[in-house]
């Protein structure tokens, strides 16, 4: 299973502001540090404060801040999350499924069983386990 670069980014931030959790981090911020397009973090930190993982605020001093605790944040919910739009294989997804082995495929559950397995084996974790310092600070 390889996870979207978007989640791979969005765990990133997560982790980074667990190491500073009284910091307001903005997208600029942490771009910068990881040497990723501004623009893809914003769209990042958008979807982790939808899913009330972060909190947002405008203007002078603002960013986003850990809407919770990092021990109350779970690995797999997470993921969860952010991979919410991403199908395994064509057929988990919405719409266009044109596998036509759909009808009798033997697979798909066991695809599911895992993808679910993977999930709880990932909520075993908290960001508290994950928590990113830099060296330089």
């Amino acid at each position: 299973m390889r996870l979207t670069s978007f989640t791979d980014y969005g765990l990133r931030v997560l982790m980074r502001m667990a190491g500073a959790p009284a910091r307001a981090f903005t997208a600029a911020d942490l771009a910068s540090e990881f040497q990723v397009s501004r623009n893809h973090l914003a769209k990042v930190i958008s979807a982790l404060s939808a899913a009330g993982l972060l909190e947002t605020r405008r203007g002078g001093g603002g960013g986003a801040i850990l809407a919770r605790p990092p021990e109350e944040i779970r690995l797999g919910d997470v993921v969860a999350v952010l991979e919410a739009d991403q199908a395994l294989v064509e057929c988990f997804g919405t719409a266009g499924n044109n596998c036509i082995l759909t009808p009798r495929c033997q697979l798909k559950a066991r695809l599911a069983h895992a993808e679910a397995v993977f999930i709880a084996d990932l909520n075993r974790s908290t960001l508290a386990d994950c928590v990113y310092r830099p060296e330089n600070v």
